[in-house]
């Protein structure tokens, strides 16, 4: 297998992006001025940055601007549903495309969960390639973990606990939508999730238009027939080539993408310091408490990346260093619709930690897998007992002080939201959030392909939204006490406490 890449600017990449490791960013926090070492910087107006609250909301601006867009559509979920909404999405590409001859559309979706069952995903777009072939294709991220025997052993459903495609990323034309939503009824309806749109962020937009292209190329071409083939460029297979060599191409154009982003550090770092009326880099640390920022540049954009199969673990560093540096008195509210952290997260919340936590996860009724048939509809009896477990074990270690745990409720509603929110100590307002796909789970780390954005702002109407939005989800929900799991629909049945140490990593 690969080495183990962070991702972090290398030496080699070009003078910029070694100059860019004494950088100081004003618009981050002291303790946090280390993550430009680790991630390329998009430098933004927080007037173009919006948070959408609502799934309806979410559905029609990807409605609007899929009408409206003109050169690019590069869409990555991890599938796409069959229901009326979905269908009407994908029409309204297909008209566009029809009658706009220089927009090209890409969609990446994951090859396992996009080909579950007779009408899929596959089905669904089969009409937007075989109207426009010359300019729409969809690409089929298929996991290097499933081959050989295994692959044919392991039935549908099955076989996507194994890895996934699971970036949720919708670029259209200079603009980017990032959320941890996918494309289907209950993510447009009913399923509580986070939203974030970049408007008019040409370098943002482009950068994850090529990280979409790049997984892409990699993966399987879908056919107007419903059958797959290579991209003409790509001389390996996912799961019919030398696992390493696959592995390692995918590693190696990723790693060149991100190093080329790196190296504009510097430029673009200086270009927001002149934003800021300041011409002197060197300098710019001794400005980070005194500088009143009025000016077009107040927000900042670190996109991260976690790629198991390919060694890529930019976000899990990032996530963990973040989660430590932060100073003692700060606020974080952290959340995740399906609560399972990884170890060594653990470890990070409860003894390496200074700050003070609120954690939201999804209460049994809101858990999206409750009432599934078979052994999935005990998954929201599972993940009651992972917060049991977590909760003893932050009440054992004296850290009930400092830690909350909530449950998200809300009548026929479920909840897949994820990330976190930094309130500096004294502050009412969060001066940075994380939002995009990881859960913060084994899967996340381990398994799937997963971004986020960190975005830092001292723009107060952008800190004003941002903290309303936290709020909007933690009060629809209840504080978890010594009482939640003692109460009768709480009860995990034994066999699923007796298989939780093994299939909980692939959660």
């Amino acid at each position: 297998m690969p080495d183990t890449t962070t991702l972090s600017p290398s030496h080699d990449a070009g003078e910029e992006t070694a100059s860019a490791t004494t950088i100081h960013c004003p618009l981050l926090p002291t303790n946090f001025q280390w993550i430009v070492r680790h991630c390329p910087a998009f430098p933004v107006n927080g007037s173009k940055v919006r948070v959408i609250t609502d799934p309806q909301e979410f559905y029609r601006e990807l409605l609007s601007r899929a009408g409206s867009a003109s050169h690019r559509i590069s869409m990555s979920s991890l599938y796409l549903g069959t229901g009326k909404l979905e269908k009407e999405l994908v029409s309204v590409m297909s008209e566009r495309a029809a009658l706009c001859k220089d927009l090209r559309v890409h969609w990446l979706l994951d090859f396992t969960r996009g080909s579950r069952g007779d009408f899929n995903s596959r089905k669904m777009l089969q009409p937007l390639v075989s109207s426009c072939p010359e300019t729409c294709s969809v690409s089929l991220y298929h996991t290097p973990d499933l081959r050989g025997f295994l692959r044919h052993i392991i039935p549908q459903r099955w076989n996507e606990t194994i890895g996934l495609q699971h970036m949720k990323l919708y670029v259209f034309d200079d603009s980017l939508v990032i959320s941890g939503a996918n494309l289907s009824n209950d993510y447009f309806t009913n399923r509580q999730d986070r939203y974030f749109v970049f408007d008019d962020c040409p370098e943002l937009a482009q950068f994850y238009h090529t990280i979409i292209e790049t997984v892409g190329k990699f993966s399987l071409r879908l056919r107007a027939n419903d059958t797959t083939s290579l991209y003409p460029e790509t001389c390996v297979h996912p799961f019919l080539s030398d696992y390493n060599k696959y592995c390692s191409s995918v590693k190696a154009a990723l790693l060149n993408l991100w190093n080329k982003e790196c190296s504009k550090n510097l430029s673009r770092l200086n270009q927001l310091l002149k934003s800021l009326g300041q011409t002197d880099i060197d300098k710019s640390e001794e400005c980070i408490t005194d500088t009143k920022i009025n000016h077009s540049l107040d927000t900042i954009v670190f996109p991260t990346l976690q790629m198991g199969p390919f060694s890529i673990t930019n976000d899990s560093v990032i996530t963990k260093k973040l989660l430590t540096t932060a100073e003692s008195n700060s606020r974080i509210q952290l959340a995740s619709g399906y609560f399972n952290l990884t170890e060594e997260y653990m470890q990070c919340v409860l003894q390496q930690s200074q700050a003070n936590y609120g954690i939201l996860m999804a209460h049994p009724r809101a858990n999206g897998f409750l009432g599934a048939r078979g052994f999935a509809g005990a998954i929201p009896a599972a993940y009651t007992q992972l917060a049991k477990l977590f909760f003893e074990r932050l009440q054992r270690g004296g850290a009930s002080n400092r830690i909350s745990m909530f449950e998200y409720q809300r009548p026929r509603w479920t909840f897949h939201a994820k990330g976190l929110w930094y309130y500096q100590p004294g502050h009412s307002l969060p001066s940075l959030t994380m939002i995009g796909s990881p859960n913060f789970g084994w899967r996340s780390v381990n398994r799937d392909l997963e971004t986020q954005v960190i975005v830092a702002t001292r723009n107060t109407d952008l800190q004003v939204e941002l903290h309303h939005e936290q709020e909007r989800l933690y009060t629809s929900s209840t504080e978890v006490t010594g009482q939640t799991f003692t109460e009768r629909e709480r009860l995990v049945p034994y066999w699923v406490r007796l298989v939780m140490p093994i299939i909980k990593v692939f959660f």
